[in-house]
């Protein structure tokens, strides 16, 4: 077991301060509205003036840009009517807070997303290390999350994805400290031959983790995925838990005891949760089709006309995400994400005398660390041999965050989508990564000259990890540099 107390604090927070000062030093820069920030810091806006979203007039990110300050001196910008949008509103209503705290200015529509991101690197640097029992693995994880490009990027840039990672990353935790609680309370029970063993109800990291999962779903569809990976997750768990204690059909056990009690408490909170988060636009009487079934456009009478008008609302965003395929610069092939094969670019100017040359580069290139990305996906074949030829629950939990993160988008190939959705399962990676990494380490009191030979490998990674962080910074972060400076940091053509 790892040192507790302060010792087990003191590395995951270490790291943490790390991740602010790269994600909160001139967070105002560049001082514009980058890449799909256009969508989401009117949205935001617009959901604290009026609780759901209008369209705008021509010229609205200028005069933004140009006016800035409290939200309240910007409602001209809006039109009456109300704007279709096909993402739900918490991932908006982060931005808006920081909008509402610190004013409709870069800085102000980028701070909450900041946070999260900051937070989300001590929340894995103490999920890491519940899951292998080691202060020094879990400190790593969260190091390499908050020295990656992507994280950093993604955490300085008012887009949804980082608010979807951050709520998958609490519902993994919460899941996390239900299994361990349960297993707890199973070994109470002492060992039984019995068929079903004990029924355990009162679960409430499962109901954390629903709430969580609500949320996720709540900033973009794609937190469905981690609510179908983890719920199968837990139960299988439980049916580990009932194998241990010697349950004899476990499986059997796991479907009668379990199943229920876990639907109810990951997709049924969810659902709930989900559905708290239309508050605005429900409490509305101008949001888009808000009176859509009230108007007599619809049957199933017996349902609330609100929920069958979101319903309505609901079909006409999954239609045009299952439509969208028009082409763009920056799509990347869903087959390159783990290797940044191609990586989006935010944000790009050539201004002039700023740099100390005649030609100058501010980029903002949401391009994770190459080290860390390359090396975790090959921690992945390296977990995954771990999960089926050794039997890791580890192993196996963390190929399932990083699998409900990917691998549905293999059958989105013909759409249009970005390499930057890979925040999500980023987590995943580094996690697999650390742990990887401590093998190479070898356990503490490792014969002969082992444990040497592994901390010289593992500290020349991390050494090689933070040179590499420290000469992509710039254009991670919008520094103009010169333009020779700037090509020298794009390896592959299609990173431009």
């Amino acid at each position: 077991m790892p040192a507790g107390g302060w010792l087990g604090w003191t590395g995951p927070l270490l790291v943490t301060l790390i991740a602010a000062v790269l994600r909160l030093v001139d967070l105002g820069r560049p001082n514009a509205i980058a890449f799909d920030e256009t969508y989401y810091v009117k949205d935001g806006l617009s959901l604290l003036l009026f609780g759901y979203e209008r369209g705008t007039v021509d010229g609205a990110d200028k005069i933004i840009l140009d006016t800035g300050g409290p939200a309240s001196g910007l409602t001209s910008i809006f039109k009456p009517d109300a704007s279709f949008v096909v993402h739900p509103p918490v991932g908006k209503w982060v931005i808006a807070s920081g909008e509402q705290v610190f004013g409709v200015t870069p800085f102000g529509w980028r701070i909450a997303v900041a946070i999260l991101g900051i937070l989300s690197v001590l929340a894995v640097a103490r999920i890491v290390r519940r899951l292998t029992r080691s202060n020094l693995i879990g400190t790593l994880a969260g190091f390499f999350l908050a020295i990656d490009g992507l994280a950093i990027v993604m955490s300085r840039t008012a887009l949804l994805d980082n608010s979807l990672m951050f709520f998958v990353i609490l519902a993994f935790g919460a899941l996390l400290l239900d299994r361990d609680r349960t297993r707890a309370r199973f070994a109470a029970f002492g060992e039984t031959r019995s068929v079903m063993g004990p029924a355990l109800w009162w679960r409430p990291w499962r109901l954390v983790a629903g709430v969580c999962l609500g949320l996720a779903c709540g900033v973009k569809w794609s937190g469905l995925y981690f609510v179908v990976a983890f719920g199968l997750l837990t139960v299988l768990w439980d049916v580990g838990s009932r194998r241990t204690i010697g349950v004899r059909m476990p499986f059997r056990a796991m479907l009668v005891r379990d199943a229920i009690p876990a639907f109810l408490s990951i997709v049924g909170v969810a659902i709930v949760a989900y559905l708290a988060t239309w508050t605005g636009w429900f409490l509305s009487a101008d949001g888009w089709d808000r009176t859509w079934a009230a108007d007599g456009q619809s049957s199933f009478g017996w349902i609330p006309a609100p929920l069958r008008s979101l319903w309505h609302y609901h079909a006409e965003a999954w239609s045009f995400h299952t439509g969208l395929d028009a082409d763009h610069s920056y799509e990347a092939n869903v087959w390159g994400w783990p290797v940044q094969a191609r990586p989006t670019s935010f944000y790009y100017e050539s201004p002039e005398g700023v740099c100390g040359a005649s030609k100058c580069s501010q980029e903002v290139l949401a391009l994770g660390n190459p080290l860390i990305w390359w090396a975790a996906t090959a921690a992945l074949f390296h977990q995954a041999w771990r999960w089926v030829g050794r039997r890791d629950w580890r192993s196996g939990a963390v190929l399932c965050g990083f699998l409900a993160g990917w691998f549905p988008w293999v059958f989105f190939e013909n759409r249009t989508i970005f390499s930057f959705y890979s925040i999500v399962f980023l987590p995943f990676m580094v996690m697999a990564l650390a742990m990887s990494l401590g093998v190479i380490l070898g356990p503490a009191h490792a014969p002969g000259n082992r444990r040497i030979i592994g901390g010289v490998a593992v500290g020349s990674f991390i050494v090689l990890a933070i040179a590499l962080s420290w000469f992509f910074y710039p254009i991670w972060t919008g520094i103009p540099i010169p333009y020779e400076q700037w090509n020298l940091r794009m390896w592959f053509p299609s990173w431009v």
